[in-house]
């Protein structure tokens, strides 16, 4: 397996290095399900290996090196199961506006051997947007100069895609159990209804389902995310950010089975694989660059020990 270093336990493996060359080590159809955000199409550029796929000249440099991902992450997904990418439209240089990138992953993945299943979007704060970009589109001192080249704070979106082929189950016996989510529970039903069985009357289950039912997630929180910012290296773009927990947490609750392997390609810090394992799954998370790794590492010593939680969060 060409990995930098690894780290295996009972209830996640981690390794350092590429993840095409890693993935291409494991059999096929190993994973129930597999969470992550790329590299935006290089928008960004993390580091300067020739294997990250941030490093590149061009737009389309980026996807015909992305497609070889692709490729194993079909290969290596259960039937019927589902790869959930998160992502947003990119912009082009120079105030030209923007690419669907988001258009371009679905008309990718459905070439692989995925259905194009599901996209959410996820609410940004604008304010909050603004001071992190410095984006001029998003400043009020712009309508006053020249409003036509203020935008909006796009949102993030999660793509979802179902590998062709016949699925085992993903049974809920009680519905669902476990809120991840900024929202207040109305009235009493977190304690009336956290252990009821009957998935047809189970009032907190239903109200749980509407809130991720719902195409347009506006209450994600944020903030909660894994530590990162020890991981910086001191050249690193200002962007980095972890995928927020609850929209990790959502994807793992829905689609996939307890004791399920979790793959994130593109692990981070290692929120994918920490979600993973506090749900009761098998996290599997590949990272090229070693500070992030060595990040990771540290953060999943705490989801090792983590107790699923089988109410809300």
């Amino acid at each position: 397996m060409a990995v930098i270093s690894q780290e295996i336990q009972d209830r996640y493996a981690i390794y350092n290095g590429d993840c095409i060359d890693v993935l291409k080590d494991f059999d096929g159809d190993s994973f129930g399900l597999s969470v992550y955000s790329p590299p935006f199409g290089g928008l960004y550029n993390y580091s300067s290996a020739d294997e990250d796929m941030s490093n590149h000249h061009s737009y389309d440099q980026f996807f015909e090196h992305y497609e070889f991902l692709v490729r194993e992450v079909e290969r290596t997904t259960k039937p019927g199961r589902m790869t959930c990418v998160h992502c947003a439209d990119t912009p082009l240089r120079g105030d030209h506006g923007l690419t669907d990138f988001p258009g371009d992953l679905i008309r990718l993945h459905q070439r692989l051997g995925f259905y194009y299943w599901a996209r959410f979007a996820i609410w940004k704060e604008p304010l909050r947007t603004a001071i992190r970009t410095r984006s001029k589109g998003l400043m009020h001192r712009q309508i006053v100069k020249d409003s036509s080249f203020v935008n909006n704070a796009g949102a993030d979106y999660l793509l979802v895609f179902k590998k062709h082929g016949k699925s085992e189950p993903i049974p809920h016996e009680a519905g669902l159990t476990k809120y991840c989510g900024e929202r207040e529970i109305p009235g009493d039903l977190a304690a009336k209804y956290q252990h009821w069985s009957d998935p047809k009357t189970n009032k907190l289950a239903h109200w749980i389902w509407q809130q991720y039912a719902s195409s347009f997630w506006d209450d994600i929180r944020i903030g909660h995310v894994l530590p990162f910012r020890k991981a910086r290296d001191p050249e690193d773009e200002k962007h980095v950010h972890p995928l927020q927990l609850d929209v990790i947490e959502r994807c793992v609750l829905l689609w996939s089975n307890p004791g399920d392997a979790v793959l994130s390609p593109f692990m981070g810090v290692g929120s994918e694989v920490y979600g993973a394992v506090i749900n009761g799954r098998r996290g599997v998370g590949i990272e090229l660059k070693t500070t992030y790794y060595n990040q990771a590492s540290k953060n999943l010593v705490s989801a090792d020990g983590h107790k699923e939680q089988g109410a809300l969060l």
